[in-house]
């Protein structure tokens, strides 16, 4: 048992994220299982969201997601499920255009007139 403050913070917050990941991965898993049992159009969507979910929260690798979807994907088209039109987890997104505009050059003052 920590003796210091902070340490028996880390604790409880380690403990609570813990029980959040648990969380997450046991409602992955179960999504996966229905899937697999009778693949349907419901079934693969919420297979989607609860990998996209589990990736956000950090549970479980991009790649292992993307994985994970596109066998989902691949069992879906073999049993004649249409699958839904979410089909990409860990989508590379390219980095946002920035649109700037020219720098115009600031606008010259003129000099006070000398009389």
């Amino acid at each position: 048992m920590p003796i210091i403050k902070s340490a028996k913070k880390r604790v409880r917050v380690a403990n609570k994220a813990a029980v959040r990941n648990s969380k997450t991965k046991r409602s992955l898993r179960s999504a996966l299982k229905v899937f697999s049992r009778s693949p349907s159009t419901k079934s693969h969507s919420s297979v989607q969201s609860n990998v996209d979910k589990a990736v956000k929260k950090g549970v479980i690798h991009k790649n292992k997601a993307a994985r994970l979807k596109s066998r989902a994907s691949q069992k879906a088209k073999t049993s004649g499920v249409k699958p839904s039109k979410k089909t990409t987890s860990a989508k590379k997104t390219t980095a946002a255009k920035k649109t700037t505009a020219a720098k115009k050059a600031p606008a010259k003052k003129t000099a006070a007139k000398k009389k």
